[in-house]
């Protein structure tokens, strides 16, 4: 042999035995070098002893094999036809170095299966099979517990005759000693006499039975430790086996997503023309480049593979062959895998100092007790719209400071700036987009709905390079709008409205409105909107979320897509849970990027070199074969602080939202009272001061529809609605109408998004003065306002200017007291 001589294998603490062979793979390739492990009766391989921690090629029991010596090197391991390893030793000494040990390790597997198997009573002197050692075991257990019982009855029946017994002499012995002497002494002599036979008797009883339990529990103890021993180290060897397992599978998964391989006739044609190979030795040995993977049974829509190793080539020559045959531009056959991690031409963003000392805790959450009772009976009498929900069910967050947290992993858009690709630009926005669920895996509680013309301010400016600025411009449908915009080149603006619908386990969360990214340098311009929330588990059990549904991110000015699908939970699905994938493509649809990941842990994405259609999938739709480069890791969530658990599972970013600020609008909701009350752990003031204002919400908004009315009536029909409006006679008609559209700011989680009932007009000289719904009344936002957007044809809030300038001079007369 050519190779160079392995070294002396060496026995290891714990009977483990490790050494190079070499083993018999095929006819093509012959003896190949591995990694062997002799280990609890078990002999694995490896390709090299770094596999040894995720990936085993192979494991034969040796209590069942047989060992058989061929010549001075060679010999054989077979467990009777299923598995055959021929293997090589370097040298004669070696081979019987591990023939010995082999000998010995098999030696001790039977006699742990013998003692496995042995009951402990007169069964056969034979080895007993499985099934018929674990019966007979249990049927001895089965008769000793029946005997053990049978014990405990006897004692407890002597048990109770001893206090029956006892008590009728303790009876005798008083009247004894209270009756003089005479005629009656004889008689209850003779009664202490008789009683206290019984009571010796019975006693006598009780201690033969307590040495009848205690015998047979003794001579059973030693057995039952012994059988209990036995189980204790199966369950060890188990739980390695499981352990070693998973660690298989979760790398066989990752591979699948990310590493997958075509048969090699279709990565190599060359191989594919050849004749078979014997399948002497292990088939499930592969290839040293390569390694093959079953495809999973779910129906998805693309399997990645890795690229033909001619696309890693950098020479001349095969970069323009590669362009000829992917069709591929100059600039993306001068692709580096780490473009998309780093822009040469850009400076490197410097170091910023933290302006302020940002607060890394909030108050723990208070462990309350609710009483879903005591809140129904507060409800008894009361209008649907009036029926506040307690704080109970919320964090102690608004709705608009949710919205931000959307920005917490703002470097991908920083990232995305430096693009110079736009469909590099559309992988750093597309993870952005799946970056923003990471917060919600824990996040069961209710953020606070904003009143209306509520503010949150994120300044981050010094710290991070972008500040944010989110208003809530509509309470019927609840509608907020964020604007922030960075040092860095990008714009983020979205209109968020929340739709839900509860199906009685499960309630279903629908984000309306859209999302929109620009950037400066490219004139890029992105938008998508989100996906469906669903809270599961709502009347019994614990609460969890799951995010499902596909999301389509558009660049309108150059055509390109992103088309990413949230799978959802499935207890009968063998993939990832919280699986993400995404395919980037072109205007003309070509694929040029793969992702892959979970939206509650990290995302990664590979280039796309060559695609071509594979087989249908389970559902019959034909799936997209992508190749694919190594891939990269984009994105990954930041891990929660500690003692995230007792903090509402607040992220680093969200514990710093609420905290007091200087010099923010007096709408801001870190000024809101209900919601700070609740952070600091007064439950029933916040209750309290939340029913407030909710209260005087309604009140102005009865006042503001009411001049609506006057608006949009002559001076001479206001007059008549003046008189109607204060006359006693008046008609319930516009009172109702106020009161059904009143649903309370907290009923639910999106209680603001029912629908009103129809409103009646109301009589008027001049004929009928339609009643101007509330929906429709007078309100205009104060930092927003709303246009169509000519890129996406959609209409929304944007920011129109002022707030940083309102501050910057402390200026907020403008601001509405909503507090």
């Amino acid at each position: 042999m050519s190779e160079p001589k392995p070294p002396t294998p060496t026995p290891t603490p714990g009977d483990t035995y490790k050494g190079w062979l070499f083993k018999w793979t095929n006819y093509i390739k012959g003896y190949q070098r591995r990694w062997f492990v002799l280990s609890n009766g078990l002999l694995s391989y490896y390709r090299t002893q770094a596999e040894m921690g995720h990936t085993c090629r192979g494991t034969i029991n040796l209590a069942t094999a047989n060992i058989t010596v061929e010549d001075s090197c060679n010999f054989v391991i077979s467990n009777g036809g299923a598995q055959t390893y021929h293997l090589k030793a370097s040298s004669e000494v070696e081979r019987q170095r591990w023939i010995t040990a082999l000998e010995l390790a098999k030696a001790k597997a039977v006699h742990m299966q013998a003692e496995s198997d042995d009951s402990g009573d007169d069964c056969s002197t034979a080895p007993p099979t499985s099934g018929q050692g674990g019966g007979c075991r249990n049927s001895e257990v089965q008769s000793t517990l029946r005997t053990m019982s049978s014990k405990v009855e006897d004692l407890t029946t002597c048990n109770d005759l001893i206090v029956k017994h006892g008590s009728a002499l303790q009876r005798s012995l008083s009247e004894l000693e209270g009756i003089r002497v005479g005629g009656d002494m004889g008689e209850k002599t003779r009664q202490v006499t008789e009683r206290a036979t019984l009571f010796r008797i019975t006693s006598n009883a009780m201690i033969n039975a307590c040495r009848d339990f205690l015998s047979l529990a003794q001579n059973h103890s030693k057995r039952w430790q012994k059988a209990l021993q036995t189980e204790r180290d199966q369950r060890i060897r188990l739980e390695e086996t499981l352990e070693q397992l998973a660690k298989q599978h979760n790398h066989l998964e990752r591979a699948f997503r990310g590493a997958t391989v075509l048969p090699s006739s279709f990565s190599n044609p060359a191989l594919g023309n050849k004749g078979g190979v014997s399948a002497k030795g292990d088939a499930s040995d592969e290839d040293d480049d390569n390694e093959f993977f079953d495809a999973m049974e779910d129906p998805a829509e693309f399997i990645t593979v890795p690229a033909d190793p001619k696309y890693h080539r950098r020479s001349g020559s095969n970069a323009s062959g590669l362009s000829n045959e992917t069709g591929l531009d100059d600039q993306s056959v001068n692709f580096d895998e780490l473009s998309l991690a780093s822009n040469p031409e850009s400076p490197q963003p410097l170091e910023l100092e933290p302006v302020r000392q940002r607060r890394t805790r909030i108050p723990d959450k208070p462990n309350y007790y609710l009483n879903l009772w005591s809140i129904m009976k507060n409800c008894i009498g009361k209008e649907l719209s009036k029926i506040p929900m307690p704080v109970n069910f919320n964090e102690p967050l608004s709705m608009l400071q949710r919205l931000s947290e959307d920005l917490e992993y703002y470097e991908l858009l920083d990232k995305g700036a430096k693009c110079q690709s736009s469909l590099e630009q559309m992988c750093y926005v597309a993870a952005f987009t799946v970056s923003s669920y990471s917060t919600t895996v824990h996040r069961t509680g209710k953020p606070f709905n904003p009143l209306l013309g509520e503010t949150f301010e994120l300044d981050r400016l010094g710290e991070c390079g972008y500040r944010s600025l989110c208003e809530q411009v509509s309470h019927h449908p609840p509608a907020a709008a964020h604007h922030a915009i960075s040092e860095k080149g990008w714009t983020l603006r979205q209109e968020i409205t929340l739709a839900s619908k509860f199906r009685g386990k499960y309630l279903s969360i629908m984000p309306l409105g859209s999302i929109q990214c620009l950037f400066d340098k490219s004139n890029n311009h992105y938008s998508w909107k989100k996906v469906t929330t669903t809270v599961h588990n709502i009347i019994v059990g614990k609460l969890w979320i799951d995010q499902s549904g596909e999301i389509d991110v558009v660049n309108h000015r150059t055509g390109d897509r992103c088309h990413l699908k949230f799978a959802p939970y499935s207890y009968f699905s063998r993939d990832v849970p919280r699986k993400v994938t995404g395919v980037v493509t072109d205007k003309d649809g070509k694929a040029h990027y793969v992702l892959s990941g979970t939206w509650d842990e990290k995302m990664e994405f590979s280039r796309v070199m060559q695609s071509s259609k594979g087989e249908n999938g389970t559902e019959g739709k034909q799936r997209t074969v992508y190749q694919t480069l190594k891939a990269k890791e984009i994105w990954r969530k930041n891990p929660l602080p500690d003692g995230a658990e007792n903090m509402y599972f607040f992220s680093s970013l969200a514990l710093t939202l609420n905290e007091p600020e200087e010099g923010v609008a007096p709408t801001d909701c870190r000024r809101r009272p209900d919601q700070r009350l609740m952070e600091e752990g007064r439950w029933d003031e916040a209750n309290a001061e939340k029913q407030r204002l909710e209260e005087k919400q309604r009140t102005t908004r009865r006042e503001r529809e009411r001049e609506a009315v006057k608006a949009a009536s002559t001076p001479e029909e206001a007059v008549t609605e003046d008189s109607v409006t204060d006359s006693p006679l008046k008609t319930d008609a516009q009172e109702i109408g106020t009161e059904a559209s009143e649903v309370s700011d907290e009923s639910c989680c999106s209680a603001d998004t029912e629908d009103s009932p129809p409103h009646t007009p109301v009589a008027s000289p001049h004929g009928l003065l339609p009643y101007l719904s509330p929906h429709q009344d007078n309100y205009q936002a104060l930092w927003f306002e709303k246009i169509d957007d000519a890129a996406s044809g959609e209409t929304l809030h944007v920011y129109k200017g002022g707030y940083w300038e309102a501050k910057d001079q402390g200026s907020w007369d403008m601001c509405p007291e909503i507090f």
